[in-house]
């Protein structure tokens, strides 16, 4: 069993990554700022929340003693933090200033590596807080990363759907085309299983991508026999892009969650479903085990933070696997429309909708007009809010159905553009993410070099090539 135990909603926009010490939990968001909270009773630190990014936060991870906390940022730099009194350390700038994805301490934490939207990839020197290496990926934005066990070798993936694994001098040593729709992430076991055909060690790998899977790898690393990647197989269960994936300490699980707004924790051995946890109201964009308890955390673009206690029980015959269905909005039923209107703050809507007899199909079909007339909602203002929520309810069914053509997508938010404009880099941006950047720099967000002009120029055809894509999706 996976018992719900405890939510975080101290964030103010989406939740982007968790990560746990022996100790402590650390999320980062959208909103700037990186939480750390006390697991002895889920209180925030007294130094928490860490200020000093100036854009979102995308990822943070304790070194292994859990006295480090990194963070990395789309202000293209990775802060690294005290974690016993919040005391920042350093600031280290990404080459060419990328806005970076990730970042990850290896085992000995003698190295911090961070990746960017450029693709470039570095090892820092955790003494000296020097970079000691850099290299780059082809292609496609550096999102992923995990070390081998031993330090001497890491991968990364790509949003072109590629895994490189490299050594410690940064040399590539092999690429492997994994997700044909990009890598989301990737982690490696601790724990080495046995392979019958040569009787050497390999460590098990998982990947998720933007093809809706988790793949399992079995990896090599030797420093005499160079490395070598197995593909194993394919968990199955989400019906939409994976955008996280963690392996538990024992490697005995291994947790995912969705843009389908699930949560899905497998057993290794067998690839087989233990749990299916449906709490989220967004997109889940994190999860991670902790390393000495049976604690699980999730993070999810609705701003929240859920705590989950683990019953680490082996099953028994006859013991019930806990799998909320998915049912799809269409087919919901009158109760469901008035549990998603609890959920959306709109509880005072419930007794409305029930009296009009509301269910799925018609929620999707309300208007403003079919609001005002027919329900008699006279406030512009209640109609309004119906409306974004249903709007959003809406795109959420299109994220799920379809992924977003990357082209659509702003370089700085990665979410879909509503208001495309042209920068004079020749890219094209969301404005209010592009007026937000060149108000505290005059450099480019995908190149790093300066722009001649701040003039940003509406781009008329890509926000009707968004709208023609929206409408065949709403079909």
């Amino acid at each position: 069993m996976a018992t719900l135990v405890h939510t975080l909603a101290d964030h103010s926009d989406d939740v982007n990554y968790c990560a746990f010490s022996s100790t402590c939990l650390a999320t980062c968001s959208l909103d700037k700022t990186i939480r750390v909270y006390s697991l002895s009773n889920f209180a925030e630190l007294p130094y928490s929340p860490l200020r000093g990014h100036a854009y979102a936060v995308h990822c943070c991870c304790f070194s292994p003693s859990g006295r480090l906390l990194a963070s990395c940022s789309t202000d293209g730099t990775t802060a690294l933090w005290d974690a016993r009194h919040g005391r920042r350390l350093a600031l280290l700038e990404q080459p060419r200033a990328s806005p970076v994805r990730v970042c990850r301490f290896s085992p000995a934490a003698a190295y911090l590596l961070s990746g960017a939207a450029d693709g470039s990839v570095v090892l820092w020197n955790t003494q000296s807080m020097k970079l000691y290496r850099s290299g780059n990926v082809k292609g496609g934005s550096l999102v992923a990363c995990a070390f081998s066990p031993n330090g001497n070798f890491f991968v990364t993936g790509s949003s072109s759907g590629d895994l490189t694994i490299w050594d410690d001098k940064m040399r590539c040593l092999y690429n492997e085309k994994a997700h044909d729709l990009g890598v989301t992430c990737c982690d490696i076991s601790s724990h080495p299983v046995s392979d019958s055909e040569n009787g050497f060690k390999y460590f098990q790998m998982a990947s998720c991508g933007q093809d809706n899977q988790i793949k399992l790898w079995l990896i090599l690393f030797a420093d005499f026999l160079g490395v070598e990647l197995k593909y194993k197989c394919t968990l199955k269960g989400h019906t939409a892009p994976v955008l996280t994936c963690a392996f538990s300490c024992d490697g005995q699980m291994i947790v995912s969650g969705s843009v389908d707004k699930c949560v899905i924790i497998y057993e290794t051995s067998t690839g087989n479903t233990l749990h299916t946890l449906s709490q989220h109201t967004r997109y889940v964009t994190t999860c991670a085990f902790a390393p000495h308890s049976p604690l699980l955390a999730t993070g999810s673009m609705d701003k929240t933070v859920h705590i989950w206690q683990l019953d680490l029980r082996q099953p028994c015959a006859g013991d019930t696997v806990e799998n909320e269905s998915k049912v799809a909005v269409e087919d919901w039923s009158e109760d469901d429309v008035s549990a998603w209107l609890c959920a959306q703050d709109l509880a005072d809507f419930v007794g409305l909708f029930k009296m009009n007899n509301i269910d799925g199909k018609e929620l999707l079909n309300l208007t403003k007009e079919s609001l005002a007339n027919e329900l008699k909602i006279g406030s512009l203002g209640q109609c309004s809010k119906v409306l974004q929520k249903i709007e959003e309810l809406r795109m959420t069914m299109i994220s799920v159905s379809a992924p977003v053509p990357d082209e659509f997508l702003c370089p700085i938010t990665r979410e879909l553009m509503n208001d495309p404009v042209i920068a004079t880099d020749g890219y094209s941006y969301e404005r209010e993410a592009m007026e937000n950047w060149i108000s505290n720099r005059r450099s480019s967000p995908m190149t790093n070099l300066p722009l001649h002009s701040l003039m940003l120029t509406p781009n008329r055809t890509l926000k009707m090539a968004i709208s023609r894509w929206l409408e065949t999706q709403q079909k």
